[in-house]
């Protein structure tokens, strides 16, 4: 018994781009490090960080245990990440946001 060909289903010309995850730079809270040393690490490392956000950040982090201080693309996340941690802070894994 003779069978037809199959023919395979033609491929779609459509691209499907997925955007790279964006990163969370998390600061834990910790009893070493003081107040202000927080909040001027947050000034010097992170990007456009005002003193008046790095203080919110500082006593959110205090209060709740942990903040995101950035979120972003991944090798940027790492760098950040990498400078609080060599500052002292108390940081978290990377989490993808």
């Amino acid at each position: 018994m003779a069978t037809s060909p199959t023919k395979a289903p033609e491929k779609s010309g459509q691209v499907t781009r997925k955007p790279y995850p964006n990163y969370k730079v998390i600061v834990l809270n910790d009893d070493y490090n003081t107040f202000q040393h927080v909040a001027d690490c947050l000034v010097k490392y992170i990007p456009g960080m005002t003193t008046d956000r790095a203080w919110e950040l500082t006593n959110q982090i205090h209060y709740e245990g942990q903040a995101i201080v950035w979120v972003g693309p991944q090798e940027q996340a790492e760098h950040y990440h990498q400078q609080l941690l060599r500052a002292g802070l108390t940081m978290a894994p990377l989490e993808e946001a």
